[in-house]
């Protein structure tokens, strides 16, 4: 699936890409993408948490269950494709289990990007 400009950080300001050299010059996942077991832990804590208190269907919980369990495994592997244009790990994340499901997009409720 290729990405949409308004599944990046800069897409909700901006109506044009930013020059290679800016994406270049602003990404981090070339480096924080070894946070990626421990940012899929976190997610799925806060989805388990989500569950609990009914925000999440059961139903949901399983399919964001499978799919982060899933990449745990697939961002082992140097064939996971990390994408330059989404920046950094967590949007890098957030893109591979909307991929899987749908109900990743609720994963936000309550969290912002800073608390991943």
């Amino acid at each position: 699936m290729a990405v949409d400009d308004k599944q990046v950080t800069w897409g909700g300001r901006f109506s044009e890409q930013p020059d290679l050299l800016m994406q270049v010059f602003g990404e981090s996942v070339s480096f924080d993408k070894r946070l990626a077991p421990y940012d899929l832990q976190s997610s799925l804590g806060h989805a388990s948490m989500l569950a609990h208190v009914g925000l999440l269907t059961e139903n949901e919980f399983t399919e964001i269950k499978i799919g982060i369990e899933e990449l745990l495994e697939e961002v082992k592997s140097p064939d996971f494709s990390w994408k330059l244009e989404l920046e950094d790990v967590h949007m890098n994340l957030e893109q591979a289990l909307m991929e899987k499901t749908d109900a990743a997009a609720k994963l936000h409720t309550g969290r912002s990007r800073n608390d991943q």
